[in-house]
């Protein structure tokens, strides 16, 4: 309902007076002061005019029933009528989260969601910018969705749009780009994907939203889940990155860490768990790093602490509700889910978190703990914050609190500066710990990073791919061999599905995270009397591990289980 004020009763204007005010304003003038004391101040406002005096008694109010709309303003619940929306998800597992945002954006508002492009009346691509082969799988993806955009008639016309990261760095570049983009918008910007398909839709060239927020988490918003086996989901629990890493764009794409409510996480995971799925993996730019802040008592303020050896480039905020109650509090909605997380920064690895790795059954014993570099020297210019002897002090901490934990790293080879002795202690350090797991590339320069101002790209490409062949190859071997190692040893393997080469044989990941395949027969269910029964997706089963081909373990099914119940009788 709005409201009309008539401004019948208003005073009028002396235009005259006006005139004089407004010449007399335009001579030099000199100011004189008067200081009041604070108690003179207070009574001067108590005698003063109040909202009142500002008011009209007989001003005449007219009530309008049905006004116009306001332009500017949608007030259409559901404006996309039933078109169809595809969502293509390229990069991390942050962004898959983000298209399930997305998702439940564009569902609410009334578009339908569909798999196929070509059925599509809207395409959005949401996108990775790390590193510079992955834009040119955008750029080569958008010509191809130009090619289809000229075949739709101009009746059933086709609007693409680029989200995320590759939006957050490029922005306008995107919409130049020789009519291959309608819609650019970041990362903290997707609540405003209607209204930006609207103003297309009513006859705008392009639009635009790549607005950086210090608050948006979404934690409002309930996924649209895209995963397809219903066993195991991500939870977004934070944004944004703090660290300023000189060879890392992430800060730049998607803005300053900032925490999400922690009882809106616990109600998203008990939903989960409510619908059977059992495992969560906790997900943020720099996961361990979250903090929750709010109601914090004064008395009771503590800066978050710091690992010994390790340093930030920002002030060190207050504490909160920290990572390590977050997995603590998550572990105990539901003793039957798995918890993971992923990607946690060296710097953050306190005791309380090992000791929950350690000893709630649930939360699976595997850590991705990138170091990127073996060489303090390149870890300074990397400005990591930590140096080659403090990393591998943490590892030891770790093996030490955790003993059968499983670890995985980020490798870079050839950043800028990298000299065959620094590339030469990386590789040392994948000897000296020993990694499960490992992502390795070659280092690609982004703009606006540190990096591009301030350092030069001077190792040849040539000798990055070299680099990067040896580091790959070293990390084979030892992965090859700790495989090995597993032959003879017993697992509790999650079952996410059926083996890419036959259905005879299922697919699942140990605890530590390593995958399983073993044959699809009739076992013992150990919570159903011991009844026999072929195990499904969502099941936990003891597996007796008989080979290693590569990194996948081969095994032999013992029987249908539950967390709890191998715990108590497995796990000494």
């Amino acid at each position: 309902m709005l409201r009309r004020i008539s401004s019948r009763s208003s005073p009028k204007l002396n235009r005259s007076k006006i005139a004089k005010n407004r010449r007399l304003s335009l001579q030099p003038f000199t100011i004189s002061y008067r200081v009041f004391s604070k108690d003179a101040i207070r009574d001067k406002i108590r005698s003063g005019p109040s909202l009142q005096d500002f008011m009209t008694e007989d001003a005449n109010t007219e009530i309008y029933e049905n006004a116009d709309p306001i332009p500017y303003v949608h007030l259409d619940p559901q404006p996309g009528e039933g078109r169809k929306v595809h969502i293509e998800t390229y990069g991390c597992q942050m962004n898959v989260a983000d298209t399930e945002i997305v998702q439940s954006i564009m569902e609410s508002n009334g578009y339908q969601i569909c798999n196929n492009a070509e059925e599509a009346n809207i395409i959005f691509l949401n996108t990775c910018a790390i590193r510079d082969k992955a834009e040119q799988k955008i750029w080569h993806r958008l010509e191809y969705l130009k090619s289809l955009k000229k075949k739709r008639k101009k009746t059933e016309k086709l609007l693409v749009g680029v989200l995320g990261c590759m939006a957050e760095r490029l922005k306008l570049k995107l919409i130049e780009s020789d009519k291959l983009v309608d819609i650019v918008v970041g990362p903290d910007a997707y609540r405003d994907l209607p209204r930006l398909v609207h103003d297309v839709d009513g006859g705008s060239d392009h639009a635009i939203n790549v607005i950086l927020s210090q608050d948006e988490t979404y934690a409002d918003i309930s996924p649209v889940r895209t995963d397809k086996n219903g066993v195991s989901s991500f939870v977004s629990i934070m944004r944004g990155c703090n660290n300023m890493c000189t060879y890392c764009i992430v800060p730049f794409t998607r803005g300053r860490e900032r925490s999400r409510d922690v009882n809106s996480i616990l109600r998203e995971v008990k939903e989960l768990s409510d619908k059977g799925y059992k495992e969560v993996v906790l997900l943020g730019q720099n996961v361990n790093s979250y903090n929750y802040r709010s109601n914090i008592d004064p008395e009771e303020i503590k800066k978050v602490p710091i690992a010994e050896g390790f340093s930030t480039v920002y002030k060190r905020p207050d504490q909160g509700v920290g990572f390590a109650e977050l997995v603590d509090r998550v572990s105990d909605i539901d003793p039957e889910m798995r918890v993971r997380f992923t990607s946690p920064h060296p710097k953050d690895f306190p005791d309380e978190l090992l000791e929950i790795l350690n000893n709630k059954p649930n939360v699976c014993k595997s850590i991705h703990i990138p170091i990127q570099s073996g060489s303090t020297e390149v870890l300074k210019s990397m400005r990591r914050g930590y140096s080659k002897e403090a990393y591998l002090s943490l590892i030891d901490r770790i093996k030490t609190k955790v003993p059968d934990i499983t670890l995985s790293s980020d490798f870079i080879s050839g950043f800028c500066g990298e000299t065959e002795q620094d590339h030469r202690e990386t590789i040392d350090i994948l000897e000296k710990v020993k990694y499960d797991f490992a992502f390795m590339f070659a280092y690609s320069m982004r703009e606006k990073t540190p990096a591009h101002r301030r350092l030069k790209d001077d190792v040849p490409e040539d000798v990055k791919k070299e680099r990067l062949n040896e580091v790959i190859s070293t990390f084979h071997r030892i992965a090859i061999d700790k495989g090995t190692e597993e032959v003879g040893k017993t697992h509790i393997v999650l079952i996410d599905g059926y083996s890419k080469r036959s259905d005879d044989d299922l697919r699942g990941r140990t605890d530590t995270n390593k995958k399983v395949i073993f044959p699809n027969k009739p076992i013992p269910d150990m919570t159903n009397n011991e009844t026999p029964r072929e195990a499904q997706p969502g099941d936990y089963v003891i597996v007796n591990i008989t080979d290693s081909k590569g990194l996948t373990l081969m095994g032999k099914p013992v029987g249908i289980t539950t967390l709890s119940k191998y715990a108590q009788e497995y796990v000494i």
